[in-house]
């Protein structure tokens, strides 16, 4: 354990002991870390030319940068710059103890901050789950750093969507549930079944259950009700996404029961979606990274090498 105290507020930050993170199977990368803000610390890992197009993928609940293993290499090697960042409170990130330290608002901030600390522009962006969530409000407020988007099984809720009582039930799980069982949960997300060195190494961030504010936290912060905090906010982000008229993709899988239909979504209410190619990754659960990983990253750069940049 490596603790550290904010500048900015009280909250206490776990950093989760190096060696819990050797040997990790088919992920040898180190990481680098940036402030974000108050000595927060964000970690990230980056493979490809440090000159060339960045590519970021963001992850979701309860994953990690791990979640994409077999797609870093394939985007690296067609000469892209790949940053994979792990959100406050995942991976070899900070982890804030407190519950309360985590809102969606404080996510979008460290990742913005992560953004402007590199200096990224001209990005592609890749992004599933709260990926999306967070990702889609940094397109939505500068939309001109951004040169394309993938979504695949995300979404940015506002609470004016119809009930989802998977969503619900989610949230209530982690809310009261007196274990997380987090490689568990990653397999009943999962088509393929994942090895035991797998298995640990998505519960490898998390030594205790005082390094799980984030996973435990995220649930409850979806905008589910239309008095949400953050209606407003998502509201304003999908008036920009309807202007967003640069190449929009989705990548949705067939198995995913928590956010099927959002693909359509997307594609009628995003300006630059109208004109782009989008695809259906078959037999793929909801974290599809997992199950089809080289056919997202062999889409992605169809769709990069384009001739009509679409």
């Amino acid at each position: 354990m490596r603790p550290n105290r904010s500048s900015s507020d009280s909250a206490t930050c776990l950093r989760t002991p190096a060696d819990r993170f050797e040997a990790l199977p088919d992920f040898d990368y180190p990481a680098a870390c940036t402030d974000v803000g108050g000595g927060v610390q964000m970690a990230h890992v980056e493979v490809g030319p440090r000159r060339r197009r960045p590519i970021v993928l963001m992850h979701g609940e309860p994953t990690w940068g791990f979640v994409y293993r077999s797609m870093i290499r394939p985007l690296a090697a067609a000469g892209y710059r790949v940053l994979v960042p792990d959100l406050i409170g995942f991976g070899r990130s900070d982890k804030p103890v407190a519950i309360v330290a985590h809102s969606y608002r404080a996510h979008v901030g460290w990742v913005r901050a992560w953004l402007d600390a590199l200096g990224l522009s001209d990005i592609t962006l890749f992004a599933q789950d709260w990926g999306a969530l967070i990702g889609l409000r940094l397109v939505a407020e500068r939309p001109a750093r951004f040169a394309r988007v993938f979504v695949g099984n995300g979404f940015l809720l506002t609470g004016d969507e119809p009930r989802r009582p998977l969503m619900s039930a989610w949230r209530a799980f982690a809310r009261y549930s007196p274990v997380f069982p987090v490689g568990a949960m990653l397999q009943a997300g999962t088509r393929r079944w994942l090895s035991r060195a797998e298995r640990a190494a998505y519960a490898a961030p998390f030594p205790d259950a005082r390094y799980m504010a984030g996973p435990r936290a995220l649930p409850r912060l979806l905008p589910l009700s239309p008095h949400d905090p953050e209606q407003a906010a998502n509201r304003a982000a999908w008036a920009s996404l309807e202007r967003f008229a640069r190449p929009f993709h989705t990548c949705f899988s067939d198995g995913d029961p928590v956010t099927r239909g959002g693909d359509r979504v997307f594609r009628e209410r995003v300006a630059g979606a109208g004109a782009a190619r989008h695809c259906t990754v078959s037999r793929a659960g909801h974290f599809l990274q997992e199950d089809a990983g080289d056919t997202i990253a062999r889409f992605m750069l169809a769709q990069l090498r384009r001739p009509d940049d679409r």
